[in-house]
């Protein structure tokens, strides 16, 4: 019994650590998402400026 319980006990401890460890990498992964989607973004509105100012180019162009 007292054997049994001490497996139990050492199971429990190593899925705790397992838990903790996991908790600690999603909120990092959380982290690192928030910051790529902000990245991209800003990414995309330099996209479209750039595109419009391209636009804005070829409309000015003289045409042949």
């Amino acid at each position: 019994m007292d054997t049994e319980l001490a497996q139990l006990e050492a199971q429990l401890e190593q899925l705790i650590s397992v838990y903790d460890r996991l908790k600690a990498d999603n909120a990092e992964l959380r982290g690192r998402v928030a910051r790529l989607e902000a990245e991209n973004h800003q990414l995309s509105d330099k996209v479209r400026l750039a595109a419009d100012r391209i636009e804005a180019l070829l409309d000015n162009l003289p045409e042949a």
